[in-house]
């Protein structure tokens, strides 16, 4: 990728598969990732998300979900990308081939804020309108 910034929003399961150093995640991603010159930013709706994930039990985080989602966002250097109104209404806007609402509100601050999603998730990788990384 050069010098050149790249801007990217990581999905929830892209940012837990970097920290967590899962093997799904491909090396072209880890190592953008990795990249000095990546901004790397996440939604507030990716906490979420992974906070629910605990709770159901899907994915197990040590020492518990809020202490390492903390020490996480210290970790790596990572900026917010604020839910603002216009992220809602872009939200019910986008088509996307589901109605699963962390993803459009994820999508939507993707679009919002100008940034390339990184993701592996098809319903997302398969929309033309939404830029893309995986």
């Amino acid at each position: 990728m050069g010098s050149t910034s790249v801007k990217l929003l990581l999905d929830t399961h892209i940012w837990l598969w970097y920290l967590l150093g899962n093997e799904r995640l491909s090396t072209e991603l880890q190592t953008i990732i990795a990249e000095e010159t990546t901004e790397l930013w996440l939604s507030p709706i990716s906490i979420w998300e992974t906070l629910i994930l605990t709770e159901k039990k899907r994915i197990s985080l040590e020492p518990d979900a809020v202490t390492w989602i903390n020490l996480s966002l210290n970790t790596l250097e990572i900026r917010e990308a604020p839910l603002v109104h216009q992220i809602a209404i872009i939200s019910r806007q986008i088509e996307l081939p589901h109605q699963d609402p962390a993803d459009r509100f994820i999508a939507a601050t993707a679009v919002y804020y100008n940034l390339i999603l990184a993701t592996v998730d098809s319903n997302l990788t398969s929309v033309s309108w939404l830029q893309t990384l995986s």
